[in-house]
């Protein structure tokens, strides 16, 4: 994995759904019912909601599927009883990692989310130990392929981004968290495909592993926590 090439991780990200499709919709499915007991079934009047079906839809997730979802947690509210936590700690060589998790039990993604740590080399740390290296933005990504560059940067400067990145592979749209939905929703009325669409931890300084074995470590704290049922997130400022 190429550390923050953010179209790098995306791919990578993509090729394990494709290899437990299933646990990753379980895991959207799990967000979308979370939002709709927060704010109610209808997108239009739940931006947590247009979130979270902006985000499956970005994974790959069905049309049908997420209908299911929202129908299912609105018809039985009572049974989502998920709560939002989220952890912190170190990997190799002091890299921060967040780790964001809808749990019906906070013991068990407790300990589970410290024995990925542990067994990575790393070690889990206290509520805000590494929480001030990162900014919460909007990122959208766009492929090349899908979008002009001077119409989209308008487009999106417009609706209300922050900043337009130009990459070898594609374009970043960076977004503050309030104004993430109004930029999405201008580059899907202008029917834009977009790669990638979420609310997300960007790091502010990057930690660069250079040894392999550090490198292998990483690697396994971040597959072991991908593997936890609970774990819908995780963020770090690693590069190798």
């Amino acid at each position: 994995m190429a550390g923050h090439s953010k179209f790098a991780n995306i791919r990578h990200r993509k090729e394990k759904n494709d290899a437990a499709r299933g646990r990753v919709f379980t895991r959207l499915g799990r967000e979308i019912a979370v939002s709709v007991k927060a704010g109610g079934p209808d997108p239009a009047n739940n931006v947590r909601l247009r979130e979270a079906i902006a985000k499956a839809k970005s994974e790959n997730m069905p049309n049908d599927t997420i209908e299911r979802s929202i129908k299912k947690a609105a018809g039985d509210l009572n049974a989502v009883n998920f709560e939002s936590v989220t952890y912190e700690g170190y990997g190799p060589k002091g890299v921060a990692v967040i780790v964001k998790a809808l749990t019906d039990n906070r013991n068990r993604a407790a300990a589970n989310v410290r024995n990925a740590f542990t067994k990575g080399g790393g070690n889990m740390g206290t509520s805000g130990c590494v929480a001030f290296l990162f900014d919460q933005k909007g990122l959208i990504m766009v492929e090349r392929e899908q979008a002009d560059e001077e119409s989209l940067m308008l487009l999106a400067i417009d609706a209300g981004a922050e900043d337009f990145i130009v990459q070898e592979e594609g374009y970043e749209i960076l977004t503050s968290p309030e104004a993430f939905s109004q930029v999405r929703e201008a580059l899907e009325g202008a029917d834009i495909s977009m790669a990638s669409a979420e609310v997300t931890m960007l790091p502010q300084t990057i930690t660069a592993l250079t040894d392999p074995e550090d490198i292998k470590k990483m690697n396994k704290v971040i597959d072991l926590l991908d593997d936890e049922d609970d774990v819908q997130d995780v963020y770090h400022n690693g590069e190798w």
